[in-house]
């Protein structure tokens, strides 16, 4: 981090002696991940709430700020370990559904936090969870591949099946099916609650990501080995694979596409955003970050920071696109003239972004544990949101973007209202 210069850069009282200047730069992702495993956030929140961090002894280790406020109007404490994934009902809005590292998934109450069935019978971490798009269904799916239905209004399991390693899994936009994407390759569909099922084979290799299109009856599927598919969901054929110079040349980490599924954007840790044309299959643009500066200088035995594309999205409203970055770069795309219009900088790594339904307005969280609202006309940061005591790791905006429901490797998962008087 550069010194500040120019007159007002420091103000000193009196006449007061610099002993010794230390510089503290911002704590890498890597740094603030490996800095947030080795604390025990147990016992955190016992200090009153105006007591100031850097007058106990016992909160050395935190990251600075990041226990010292919680905006958060509800806390859902009952998972004992890393809460990894979270979705709203899409139909009222007013429940939640979390998974995490201890096995566990709860369906709960986003006003008051109050639990209304636990999904049980999982055996390893639930990464995938989620709500069907007339919400009388919620699935959950763990690491090993087991994913399990559940009818929300009977509380009772419906549908149960079992694949290989999870990768990802979503609920089709329009009707009561499955999809998923596993560590082999292959992408699996199912019929809720008959079980009716259907795959789609990848390379041998794990399909990373996965969407499907507005249309209802294409979805997209990214994998480790850099190439992308569109796939014709009712015939199970390929109808355009990505491969080689039009592919990417690292593993795709996410995918996107605008509202009438015309566009498709993947993301990869080749660090590069490539917009595809969903009809042709043809690459439109590539978006490239620039190399940036190293915020520290690299000590010896010490890597160089990485970096990759975490999580992107289209904004509804105006020909833009947003692309998270794990250096903690927002980058907000023109579509009309493919250029970069603004680039907004986190202090940590950007763990996933949303667009709000109808504005201009991006949300991100990060590994630094905020939630911030970022204006894309301006590329201005609108709000923030604290309240974990670690990073980020999920999070959903209702519809009419009046709260935001995140999940962290605090055991915790949070309630923000976020609605303002002038949107």
């Amino acid at each position: 981090m550069e010194p500040a210069e120019g007159p007002g850069a420091l103000g000193f009282h009196g006449d007061e002696e610099i002993i010794e200047v230390v510089e503290l730069g911002p704590p890498g992702p890597d740094d603030l991940a490996d800095e947030i495993e080795d604390v025990d956030f147990e016992d955190e929140g016992a200090e009153e709430p105006d007591a100031e961090a850097w007058e106990t002894e016992d909160d050395e280790g935190v990251e600075d700020g990041m226990e010292a406020q919680d905006d958060s109007e509800v806390t859902f404490s009952l998972h004992s370990a890393s809460v990894f994934c979270v979705s709203l009902d899409p139909k009222t809005n007013t429940l939640a559904v979390t998974g995490g590292e201890d096995d566990k998934a709860f369906v709960w109450r986003v006003s008051d936090g109050e639990l209304l069935f636990e999904c049980s019978g999982h055996k390893d971490s639930v990464t995938c969870a989620g709500f069907s798009h007339d919400s009388v269904f919620v699935a959950t799916g763990d690491m090993s591949g087991l994913i399990k239905v559940w009818r929300v209004d009977t509380k009772e399991e419906v549908w149960s099946f079992e694949v290989g390693d999870l990768e990802w899994m979503e609920w089709h936009p329009q009707a009561h099916v499955l999809l998923a994407g596993t560590a082999d390759g292959n992408s699996w569909m199912w019929k809720i609650p008959s079980g009716d099922c259907k795959t789609f084979q990848g390379p041998a290799c794990p399909a990373t990501c996965g969407r499907i299109l507005p249309d209802g009856k294409r979805a997209v599927v990214g994998y480790e080995d850099g190439t992308m598919r569109i796939w014709d969901l009712k015939q199970g054929t390929s109808l355009h694979v990505l491969k080689g110079q039009d592919g990417h040349q690292d593993p795709l980490t996410c995918v996107a596409s605008n509202q009438d599924g015309s566009l498709i954007m993947t993301g990869s840790v080749d660090c590069h955003a490539k917009l595809v044309n969903s009809t042709t299959g043809k690459v439109v643009c590539i978006f490239k970050m620039e190399s940036v500066a190293p915020k520290a200088p690299t000590g010896e035995g010490e890597e160089a920071e990485s970096n990759s594309v975490e999580s992107l999205g289209f904004c509804n409203v105006m020909p833009l696109a947003a692309v998270g970055y794990l250096d903690g770069t927002l980058a907000i795309y023109d579509l009309s003239t493919q250029s970069l219009r603004h680039k907004c900088q986190h202090e940590s790594g950007i763990v996933q972004l949303l667009w709000e339904e109808s504005s201009a307005v991006v949300y991100t969280c990060s590994l630094d544990g905020a939630v911030r609202l970022w204006d894309a006309r301006s590329g201005k940061m609108i709000s923030e949101y604290r309240g974990h005591s670690a990073e980020i790791l999920d999070f959903a905006v209702n519809k009419d973007a009046s709260i935001v429901v995140t999940t962290s490797g605090d055991h915790q998962a949070k309630v923000f209202c976020v609605q303002r008087p002038d949107r």
